[in-house]
């Protein structure tokens, strides 16, 4: 499943009280690998970005001037996530927004867009229930270098987000057929290479360590000790 690791910036925090997108950022995943695939866009909201969230973000209303609106870059956005399994850290929030912008234009919701979406903060409380799960938080406990993070970004925010999650879903790899492992190699004569078989042979002292346990089950078991019958008749 292609997946697609998705992160927005916004004017605040209530797309109900007309708060808009101004980031979306989006890298591809790919059998677990990313693929350098991207969608990167600043957005004009078309109203003032408060300074409590240009404290956040630092985009401010001078950098988004001359910036496009959502009209305009959502074609090539809805290309780049159709059909895609999204991952997004606290989801129904950008989603919220998302769909808001999308409606506004009478288009496709993101669930009639993509497949399943993918809660990374729900996950974190799942495995780390009673922590901070926020996206620094997330970084430190899977020692993924935010180091660049000074303010929230919506493609760096992706990007390391997308290190978080494949840390986090690490044990699911052995469900996961790897397509691009390389295959056992051969001998000229056909036959699989093997490393020399090594035979560990226990010392004395731990022979002596043995006899002496058999001989406490024996006593234990009125003589009843299998494995001492077993020697006794010649098996390993």
């Amino acid at each position: 499943m292609r997946k697609v690791i998705l992160d927005t910036e916004t004017t605040g925090l209530d797309f109900r009280t007309g708060d808009r997108v101004i980031e979306i950022g989006c890298v591809e995943l790919r059998g677990r690998q990313l693929t350098g695939q991207r969608f990167h866009a600043y957005i004009n909201p078309g109203r003032e970005v408060p300074q409590g969230a240009i404290e956040i973000h630092g985009l401010t209303n001078e950098f988004l001037a001359d910036k496009p609106r959502f009209a305009e870059i959502v074609t090539d956005f809805v290309e780049f996530i159709r059909g895609a399994e999204l991952v997004i850290h606290n989801a129904a929030f950008d989603v919220g927004f998302l769909n808001n912008e999308l409606g506004l234009l009478q288009l496709e919701s993101i669930d009639q867009l993509c497949g399943e979406v993918i809660d990374t903060l729900r996950m974190a409380r799942e495995m780390r229930p009673g922590k901070k799960n926020n996206l620094n938080a997330l970084c430190a406990e899977f020692g993924v270098d935010n180091s660049g993070r000074q303010q929230h970004g919506a493609l760096l925010d992706a990007e390391l987000l997308a290190e978080v999650y494949l840390a986090m879903t690490r044990g699911q790899n052995s469900l996961e057929i790897e397509f691009d492992s390389p295959p056992p190699s051969y001998s000229a004569g056909g036959s699989r290479q093997r490393p020399p078989l090594v035979v560990l042979r226990a010392s004395e002292a731990e022979l002596a360590d043995h006899a002496h346990v058999l001989a406490e089950i024996a006593r234990e078991s009125k003589g009843k000790c299998l494995w001492r019958d077993l020697e006794g008749a010649g098996q390993p």
